[in-house]
């Protein structure tokens, strides 16, 4: 009986001030709800003065504005769901269920709560002299507050056992000042009451202290200790969660890594420019200027509007987005697989690198577009060396490298595949609409080959698999005489 009643006293004592926080937070958002439901004069002056004065402070700065769509689009539905789907996809990775599970239905929870209360309210958002944005629905609640407040502080409790004691109070603070500033964006870009935020945060401390409180009962009810909160919500989990807990460095050497890939960058920026200046200025008359004339022409002649949109689409894969996208749920799987961060410095140098060289060749080098109608229009950058197809290679084949070493499976072959067949699409389809010559394909698979190939000699992206970090495909038979040679 002394040990059943001692967590159970224990968990209480913990529990109180938590219990209290969240019935007032309850309270507090029925007390709003009602107040806006009933059109309550003060509130709706003090509304309507706090979204004026923002208006005014902020519509004149566009910079402003600009830092503060940054920091907004940090608590939309996009950007939370994707954090919480690779987090969830990451737990079951590392054999944690539970902690997905919970993250889950506190998500979905958050998801649900807030259509529903717009829809009840049905309260309009602010009409502001200088309108900034739009957004789409009713007012109250905050959507973006509750939003980022559920999925933050979710992600905080789960993660925390995670973080070094001494680093999770700036960790909490810092989720603290995001969510802030979430929501101070949305009364600033005059897309919500400042009752609407309120609304949205005390409906988040609600939600999330339930669901954590329905964990932690969960775990006396099977026995287990309940730590306090501020040691997350399994503390015992938190080397199985870490990122990379037996990682000690990145990099072996990182001041001669850094000058090595600067000297390259440079070198590589070299022949980028070197044959860009060739193939726009000086080869006329050549085999390359004929190809370059005949084949955007070809392309031009036989074009379909099915043709048309197939090649739209296509040529997507290789924008800004689907690149973002791709490395965006491929880096934090490669994390969660390999426990390791040089795959993932690989993959965004990969990517940086890439950026910064076609921008400076494309700025130095100032090729016109081909000689036929552009179908994207008139773009801001010029013609060589090809951004599309460059980051398709520079991505695709990084990805490729780092799968292919580290698993024996069948379908690390896709990734070998993709790398040819994505940037060979996007290739064609860029040169089908206008938008490229042959030969700035050349300049890009220059760029990615000599850039790739460059981080993968300084980087080294899979040198920790000799360490013992492959995944266990080595038969069991094969490491028994091993074992018994070392004990002779």
């Amino acid at each position: 009986m002394t040990i059943t009643r001692r967590p159970l006293g224990h968990f209480a004592g913990r529990s109180v001030a938590g219990l209290l926080a969240v019935a007032g937070a309850g309270v507090g958002f029925g007390v709003l709800l009602m107040l806006v439901r009933l059109h309550w004069g003060p509130l709706h002056h003090a509304d309507r003065e706090a979204a004026e004065w923002f208006n005014a402070l902020v519509a004149p700065h566009h910079a402003l504005v600009t830092v503060l769509k940054a920091i907004t689009d940090l608590g939309g539905r996009p950007v939370l769901i994707w954090l919480v789907t690779i987090a969830v996809v990451g737990l079951l990775i590392r054999r944690q269920p539970r902690l997905a599970v919970y993250l889950v239905i506190t998500g979905v929870g958050g998801l649900i709560l807030d259509p529903s209360l717009k829809a009840l309210v049905g309260r309009l958002r602010p009409v502001v002299d200088v309108p900034i944005t739009h957004a789409p629905g009713n007012s109250f609640p905050s959507g973006h507050a509750l939003g980022s407040f559920v999925a933050y502080g979710a992600l905080l409790l789960v993660f925390l056992p995670a973080v070094a004691p001494r680093r999770r109070r700036p960790a909490v603070a810092a989720v603290a000042v995001l969510v802030f500033l979430i929501g101070l964006t949305r009364i600033a870009l005059g897309v919500h009451f400042v009752s609407d935020v309120l609304a949205g945060w005390l409906l988040g401390v609600a939600w999330l202290g339930v669901t954590a409180y329905a964990f932690r009962l969960w775990r006396r009810e099977r026995g287990r200790p309940v730590p306090p909160i501020g040691e997350g919500l399994e503390p015992e989990a938190g080397e199985e969660i870490a990122p990379a807990p037996a990682e000690e460095h990145v990099l072996e050497h990182p001041r001669s890594s850094v000058a090595e890939l600067l000297v390259g960058w440079v070198l590589v920026l070299g022949v980028l420019y070197g044959f860009g200046m060739f193939v726009s200025y000086h080869a006329e008359g050549t085999f390359l200027d004929t190809l370059d004339t005949a084949v955007p022409r070809w392309f031009a002649a036989r074009r379909t509007a099915s043709l048309d949109e197939l090649s739209w689409w296509w040529s997507k894969f290789g924008d800004t987005h689907a690149i973002l996208l791709v490395a965006l749920v491929f880096c934090p799987l490669v994390v969660a697989v390999g426990k390791r961060w040089r795959p993932v410095l690989f993959v965004v140098l990969a990517m940086f690198g890439e950026l910064s060289l076609f921008l400076v060749t494309a700025r130095l080098v100032e090729r016109p577009r081909p000689p036929v109608e552009n179908l994207d229009g008139r773009l801001p950058t010029s013609s060589f060396p090809s951004g599309h197809i460059a980051a398709t290679i520079c991505l695709w084949s990084a990805m490729a490298i780092i799968v292919v070493a580290r698993t024996d499976r069948w379908w690390r072959w896709l990734f070998v595949a993709l790398a040819v067949l994505m940037p060979v699409g996007v290739a064609i389809s860029r040169i089908y609409r206008g938008m490229h010559h042959p030969t700035d394909f050349v300049g890009a698979i220059l760029l990615g080959v000599l850039w790739v190939g460059l981080l993968w000699w300084v980087v080294r992206p899979n040198a920790d698999l000799p360490a013992g970090s492959r995944p266990a495909v080595e038969p069991a038979q094969a490491r028994e005489p091993a074992r018994a040679g070392r004990e002779d």
